[in-house]
């Protein structure tokens, strides 16, 4: 009798089932069979190694598996991911850099300094007055927070209006819901938990101040179009109408974490685009709640360049030798953050599980750009983005189309 053939996209879930029992947080969404996850529950303990041999075995039976090519692009990058995933966890030392090309499919170099000292001397013209620009600019920053008793109220407004827009951009299921709710001490800002039949819980930090310029962006990024569009569209597309199983597991430090979170940083763009700031002023105006919507368009704009030094800061602390104290002043300097702010960042930095998921918000979200501005002439944004949300893209396929273009 002949053995049946590997299923191997159920076995690329069950891996993926597997990681999260070493790792708590590792399945950063699951949507399958709950049977088979109390199944995965019921295995004897996994081991690291053990984990890294499963993937290099999976991968070597991935091109005789009779995939079609984008499922088995797809599934190399998963599976290539979490082998480095594993030999990080084994204790194997592995370079930062080497990790993010292994998990993200993106090589990463440390910004050029003279951008990020082009990028404040905009911000002086925009922010005059006495004092240094980093005082200048904490100050401004200062003006735009949120109170803290009107977070939820205003995620809220942004959060209806932004789906209202989606709906007609780029389609919903029906019974689709997003739950907000307010945690503390968290390395993070924001983070939706997506709970599978188009529902997700999104937590938000409040323990960081939030300005009130940056919360279309953070509920953009969170929930309309960002991670809660992007699981709805997919699970009604890709696992329930075509059955790939892949899907219904994600998973963190895999190149799928890439492309979902620069899908999500482009959110404000792909759905309010050019004008942005206005529009959310008049909506947070209604509540009270005022900022200088054009001003903040323009300083959004001018600082983007500095994304890149939160990257920086984690090649220096991890692969070049720096110590803490010097990568905080390394961030207060370009970035033009506090003390405190710089120390959240090395919190996320420094955590095991997401040392080298900063890489998804600076790689993922320029690569993303290029390659939503390098469109056909006569393709919308909108056409454009639905793609991110419905194809299971890889950052290798985003990188090749760019170049074919």
């Amino acid at each position: 009798m002949s053995a049946l053939p590997l299923d191997l996209p159920l076995e690329y879930v069950r891996l993926g089932l597997r990681f999260d029992r070493l790792e708590a947080g590792f399945v950063d969404a699951y949507t399958g069979d709950p049977a088979l996850r109390a199944r995965v529950a019921d295995e004897p303990a996994p081991t690291p190694a053990g984990l890294r041999d499963q993937a290099r075995a999976l991968l070597g039976e991935l091109d005789s598996a009779g995939l079609p090519a984008d499922r088995t692009d797809y599934l190399r990058g998963q599976l290539t991911g979490l082998e480095c995933s594993a030999r990080a966890m084994s204790g194997e030392p592995v370079r930062f850099v080497e990790q993010v090309r292994a998990y993200f499919q993106v090589d990463v170099v440390l910004g050029d300094p003279a951008q990020y000292a082009a990028a404040h001397a905009e911000l002086d013209t925009l922010l005059p007055g006495g004092g240094t620009l980093a005082e200048r600019y904490a100050a401004h920053r200062r003006r735009e927070e949120c109170p803290p008793a009107r977070l939820e109220s205003a995620v809220h407004a942004l959060s209806s209006a932004l789906r209202d827009r989606v709906r007609g951009q780029y389609g919903l299921p029906e019974v689709e819901t997003v739950r907000y709710e307010v945690v503390t001490d968290k390395p993070w800002s924001g983070f939706n938990y997506y709970e599978g039949d188009y529902r997700s819980r999104v937590a938000i930090n409040a323990d960081l101040p939030h300005r009130l310029s940056q919360l279309p962006h953070l509920v953009a990024h969170e929930s309309y179009p960002g991670h809660h569009t992007e699981h709805c569209r997919k699970e009604r597309g890709l696992v329930e109408r075509a059955d790939r199983a892949e899907h219904t597991v994600f998973l963190v430090n895999t190149p799928e974490c890439l492309m979902a979170e620069g899908l999500a940083d482009l959110g404000v763009q792909a759905s309010i685009g050019e004008g942005w700031g206005p529009w959310a002023a008049e909506i947070l105006g209604d509540l009270g709640l005022r900022f200088d919507g054009h001003l903040a368009e323009r300083i959004a704009a001018a600082a983007a360049p500095l994304n890149r030094v939160r990257q920086d800061a984690a090649v220096l602390l991890h692969d070049r030798g720096a110590d803490e104290s010097e990568v905080s002043a390394y961030l207060q300097r370009w970035s033009l953050v506090s003390p405190e702010w710089a120390a959240q960042q090395i919190r996320f930095l420094t955590d095991p599980l997401w040392r080298a998921y900063i890489s998804t918000y600076v790689e993922g979200f320029d690569l993303l750009s290029r390659w939503l501005a390098a469109r056909p002439e006569a393709q919308s944004v909108a056409d454009r983005f639905v793609r991110l949300l419905d194809e299971p893209l890889t950052p290798h396929a985003v990188a090749d189309e760019l170049r074919g273009s």
